[in-house]
């Protein structure tokens, strides 16, 4: 499914009904989607996190050398209309 359909305030939703703790942040081109992953997750909720995760643009995981775990999400916002209607002075 495009991330184009899917709203990132439906992944978050659904990462924080896996029990995962989420955070969204706004960006000027897209909306970023963290989950923290506590470090005994079973199986079956990893796979639901990342079949949840791969309706995004782009998907990872983040581990640091401290066994911090965050799997991310970024949803592209859709580019901004343009008018292209000429200006003063312009011709078509």
């Amino acid at each position: 499914m495009p991330a184009s359909d899917v709203s990132a305030g439906a992944i978050a939703a659904q990462l924080s009904a896996l029990g995962l703790t989420t955070r969204v942040e706004e960006h000027a081109r897209q909306t970023a989607i963290e989950a923290e992953v506590p470090d005994h997750l079973p199986t079956e909720t990893w796979q639901e996190a990342l079949d949840v995760v791969a309706k995004a643009d782009r998907f990872g995981l983040l581990a640091t050398s401290l066994g911090g775990r965050t799997l991310w999400a970024a949803v592209r916002k859709p580019a901004p209309a343009t008018d292209n209607a000429p200006g003063p002075g312009q011709q078509r």
